[in-house]
């Protein structure tokens, strides 16, 4: 039988057949697919092949076969594990939920969500969410930030998943897809997908005050059946996003305002470094590429692990 992973725990995998039925499925023996060390072989999204076997009174479902991936967002764990994880698979657009406090959303991570989606061929799209909750100065901020992200090309949409403000807009863009919804705990995903199709009444959790951080109210990652045509896929909150393994000579190509400036640049192999007449760093001395967006770079280039703090937008 072929089906859908809509859910993964780990060690069980909800499958959803092509004939509609649910199965509880284990995998057999070990996966690797493609080369890719991950802690998690099969991923929500994953199209499969399995089959049912039946012992005693007890129905389970075994995977034999993961078909091939159209494209898939993976993450480095940012703890000492360095362990990699995909997030989900087979994803038509990645939604991202930005937030500015409570609890910010760093251009760094911001970054490192969008790379990864470039460098695996998913679209992403900007959600700054809880623009209800902001002053006259925070909407300023969100809204240099979005117009940042808009001129290099990504869809930005200002929301408020509490009040419905342009919720309709976000449906528009799921019609018929399977989405992600990202983010850090607290962004608001629940609140959001729960606005879109009330009656998942999916978990939501208040702040924690102390650290600025939500409450994980999401543990696995899981697909949902929408209404209107469209599947969701709601993922856990995640606190940092490790980039995985980018050559450096290719790392520049994830960043569509450096890939359409590059063949300016002196040398072929330019790291836009130190070297000479290098014509993305002549456009960041000309305020044509953002400071947020070059120091994410260098950042990632070096091998950081990204950095909890306040980031800097311009040029200090």
């Amino acid at each position: 039988m072929k089906g859908t992973v809509y859910k993964s725990t780990g060690s069980w995998y909800t499958v959803k057949s092509q004939q509609g039925d649910f199965y509880q499925c284990r995998i057999k023996g070990k996966f690797r697919i493609g080369g890719i060390k991950s802690t998690n072989p099969v991923a929500v999204g994953d199209q499969v092949v399995f089959k049912v076997e039946t012992k005693g009174d007890e129905t389970i479902g075994v995977i034999h076969k993961i078909e091939p991936r159209d494209n898939y967002i993976i993450r480095k764990s940012v703890n000492l594990s360095k362990q990699t994880h995909i997030i989900a698979a087979n994803i038509d657009v990645a939604f991202l939920l930005v937030t500015l406090n409570n609890p910010p959303t760093f251009t760094t991570f911001i970054d490192r969500f969008l790379i990864t989606a470039e460098a695996y061929h998913v679209k992403a799209v900007l959600l700054f969410n809880k623009v209800d909750t902001y002053n006259k100065e925070e909407l300023l901020e969100v809204k240099y930030l979005a117009a940042l992200y808009r001129d290099i090309g990504y869809e930005c949409i200002g929301i408020s998943a509490k009040t419905g403000k342009n919720v309709d807009k976000v449906k528009v863009l799921m019609q018929d897809k399977v989405s992600l919804f990202s983010g850090h705990s607290g962004t608001g995903k629940s609140t959001l997908v729960n606005a879109i199709e009330p009656t998942l009444d999916l978990k939501t959790a208040e702040i924690s005050q102390q650290h600025q951080q939500g409450q994980h109210t999401t543990t696995f990652a899981e697909m949902h059946d929408l209404s209107f045509g469209a599947q969701i896929i709601d993922t856990p909150g995640i606190r940092g996003f490790g980039v995985v393994e980018i050559d450096k000579e290719e790392l520049g190509d994830y960043f569509p305002e450096f890939f359409e400036r590059k063949q300016d640049c002196k040398f072929n192999n330019c790291l836009h470094v130190n070297e000479p007449q290098c014509a993305i760093k002549e456009a960041l001395e000309n305020q044509e590429i953002a400071w947020s967006r070059y120091k994410s770079y260098l950042q990632i280039l070096e091998g950081e692990d990204e950095g909890y703090r306040k980031d800097i937008y311009k040029k200090e």
